[in-house]
């Protein structure tokens, strides 16, 4: 079957340019700078997504906390009457009245100086662990320093590589296409 001069020129132009467009797509992905902008794209989008998702819900529990304290301080008003009709002929009921009153009250009074001696023990306690902590961070950090620059410097390989590899495959097939040209040229003319 013989094709005419103008469709295999057409058919030789249809595929450089295919084969030009997937070398250029190749040598972008791997691409060191585009592999770590990627990464870089996807940390920053997680970061800013899990941003927006926190201050949505602290805007949720903020709105929930107004309607809740709105909703207990009109119960408030209602509480000594109501107090008086649950506690009525119970006396658990009553003493766990008594005891929610109690808690709410503590709650509203400062704390005291031994609860802060308590607290400050506490924290100095703590210190060495948190310390501690930070430095084993740290360690860990140093510790996949050198591996991370290894990764990077494999990745950086492979790209080099993939690279040549894909210009030397994209030569070869233009090779292959010119010489189809060529053998298709001599045979039209041959005709």
């Amino acid at each position: 079957m013989t094709q005419n001069p103008d469709a295999l020129r057409a058919d030789i132009e249809e595929t450089r340019r295919r084969l030009s467009t997937n070398v250029d797509a190749v040598a972008d992905k791997v691409t060191p700078s585009h592999i770590v902008n990627r990464r870089v794209d996807k940390i920053k989008t997680a970061v800013f997504g899990a941003r927006d998702d926190v201050q949505d819900r602290a805007g949720d529990v903020a709105h929930q906390a107004h309607d809740t304290v709105s909703g207990v301080v009109s119960d408030i008003g209602d509480a000594p009457q109501a107090i008086a009709r649950k506690a009525q002929g119970s006396p658990i009921a009553a003493g766990l009245i008594a005891f929610g009153a109690g808690l709410l009250v503590s709650a509203l009074i400062p704390p005291s100086d031994k609860e802060r001696e308590a607290a400050q023990a506490l924290k100095e306690a703590a210190q060495p662990l948190t310390e501690e902590l930070s430095h084993a961070a740290q360690e860990v950090a140093e510790h996949l320093r050198e591996p991370a620059q290894d990764a990077m410097q494999n990745v950086k390989d492979s790209a080099t590589e993939a690279a040549a590899n894909v210009k030397d495959e994209g030569q070869a097939a233009a090779a292959d296409v010119q010489d189809r040209a060529s053998t298709a040229k001599d045979h039209i003319s041959n005709q």
